[in-house]
């Protein structure tokens, strides 16, 4: 999944892109409202992390930005405040969650997920397709009996697929939601990783992952 950050503070900035890298987030950072609205209203993202003190464009008008472009993706908005008409004037400038200033890593990843998991529709923890089963929550692999251990990016590129299975996954959308925006379109990445994990996950069993000539990828039993 891809999260965009738009937070001002260095440190914090820093601090969240490391963390959401860790837990296999593809992560883009904005340093003010003005670009954190455009990178917002321009790419497609899963998650939207925005503090609500920025320069240019405070964190309450990029969500109405948003909104008013019609995008529905999630928001984590933060704020230092808790009053209730700050958190009432943030949810409905279009933000789906707040969380006050400071907050705990666990506090966070928690709400993080539970956002991730309500956007559009209820989507399940635990991904099946054959004997394969992956667990988004205990970030685990296996196909039988066999665990199979995958790099962060061949884990977010395999979750993908399987929340998409039987549905051709372009290219161009896998780089959205697995890559940051540094992401070479250009490279041979999305191959290269495509390769590696079918190393892993079809060792010895049926083959999964389909190639679509001219269109991406699509994983069915």
């Amino acid at each position: 999944m891809r999260i965009l950050i738009v937070e001002d503070d260095t440190e914090m900035r820093d601090f969240l892109k490391v963390t959401l890298e860790r837990e296999s987030f593809a992560v883009d950072i904005a340093e003010d409202g003005k670009q954190g609205s455009y990178m917002a209203r321009t790419n497609d993202y899963d998650l939207i992390i925005l503090d609500n003190v920025l320069p240019h464009k405070l964190g309450i008008e990029v969500c109405s930005d948003i909104r008013k472009m019609g995008k529905t993706t999630p928001i984590l908005l933060l704020s230092v405040r808790s009053e209730i008409d700050e958190k009432t004037a943030l949810l409905d400038a279009g933000a789906d969650d707040y969380i006050i200033k400071p907050y705990s890593h666990k506090e966070l990843l928690s709400r993080i997920r539970a956002l991730t998991r309500r956007s559009s529709v209820i989507t399940p923890t635990r991904l099946y397709v054959d004997d394969l089963i992956l667990d988004s929550v205990a970030y685990e692999v296996r196909r039988g009996e066999k665990e199979i251990h995958l790099t962060t990016k061949e884990f977010a590129l395999l979750e993908l697929l399987l929340r998409n299975k039987g549905k051709v996954v372009s290219r161009g959308i896998i780089l959205e939601h697995v890559w940051d925006i540094s992401g070479d379109p250009l490279s041979k990445t999305v191959e290269t990783h495509i390769v590696n994990l079918r190393k892993k996950i079809e060792k010895g069993s049926k083959k999964l992952i389909v190639n679509v000539s001219g269109r991406g990828y699509k994983i069915e039993a």
